[in-house]
């Protein structure tokens, strides 16, 4: 055999020894990448490639796995807000219930000759009206938490006194607590600075934060609304002698519609969308809140702003 051909066997011998070598190398890893890519393609979000070393395949490898990481992550994201909307519905619609179906019993009765029972129907109008105030106040905070969700209500900030906002709603709210012979006690704001924020929406926060410091107060009870100085921050507590919230109901008291004790808020006029929509506007001024509660001793709900 000349040189020549000698070459050329030797060459097409090289060639088919590298073409073994390559697909036994990078056979596995392929099929292992394709086989993980047909599992997610599938709807199998938990598929991976394993691999080790270094180079382009592991760099893909890699890749696929970061991709699929990041489609588990927001399939999970999906299911959750999904789960947030069907049980907003479902609130929503068991709130509305109540009311719906007092003003039709009390409607039904009216017209079914009660209208001409003049010692009576007085109280049935005035039930079908508080029905209709409940319906009213649950509509309004169920728009204005929409509307600090979306983003549709910046606060407009102007440089405020926080003392002199406290007192403002704590002077409106003292009829309430006389009622139930309820003290108001608040106490100086001694070297708290002004703070920017939006005054409509941080006075909210004062009014749902005290309003339900009265409403869960017993008789006679006190509630107290201080203030301190922290670091680039100030802190704003208002505490109550009331009924207390259980250690495993804290963490989602913030949340819209949770209730601790459903029955009684409801029958206290109470929405259920009150210290979510407290949250929202503290973190829309940048602040953060709290609270901190022992079952028969009361609770501290505070929140904080950035001190100007």
């Amino acid at each position: 055999m000349s040189p020549s051909l000698w070459a050329a066997a030797g060459l097409i011998a090289g060639l088919a020894c590298a073409g073994l070598w390559i697909r036994l190398r990078w056979s596995k890893p392929l099929e292992g990448i394709l086989s993980a890519a047909e599992r997610l393609a599938r709807g199998e979000h938990e598929a991976r490639v394993h691999t080790e070393g270094g180079g382009d395949l592991f760099r893909l490898s890699s890749t696929l796995n970061l991709l699929a990481e990041r489609f588990s992550h927001d399939i999970s994201e999906l299911k959750r807000l999904e789960g947030i909307r069907k049980d907003f519905v479902a609130n929503v619609s068991h709130e509305l219930r109540t009311p719906l179906a007092t003003i039709k019993s009390f409607a039904e009765t009216l017209s079914s000759g009660a209208i001409e029972d003049e010692e009576h129907r007085l109280e049935f109008v005035q039930e079908i009206e508080k029905s209709v105030d409940r319906m009213t106040r649950l509509v309004d905070d169920l728009l204005e938490l929409s509307a600090l969700e979306s983003g549709k209500m910046p606060p407009n900030f102007e440089q405020l006194s926080l003392m002199k906002l406290a007192s403002e709603v704590t002077a409106s709210l003292k009829p309430l607590a006389g009622k139930k012979q309820i003290v108001l006690r608040l106490e100086p704001f001694h070297d708290i600075p002004e703070v920017r924020a939006d005054r409509d929406q941080l006075k909210q926060v004062f009014t749902n934060l005290l309003d339900n410091a009265i409403k869960f107060s017993g008789e006679k009870g006190t509630v107290r609304i201080w203030a301190e100085a922290q670091e680039n921050k100030t802190r704003v507590a208002i505490s109550d002698t009331g009924i207390g919230i259980p250690d495993a109901d804290l963490p989602r008291i913030f949340e819209r519609f949770y209730r601790v004790d459903k029955a009684r808020s409801r029958e206290l006029g109470g929405t259920g969308l009150g210290l979510s929509i407290v949250k929202h506007i503290v973190e829309l001024h940048g602040g953060s809140v709290s609270v901190a509660s022992r079952i028969g001793q009361g609770s501290t709900f505070s929140f904080t702003l950035p001190a100007i």
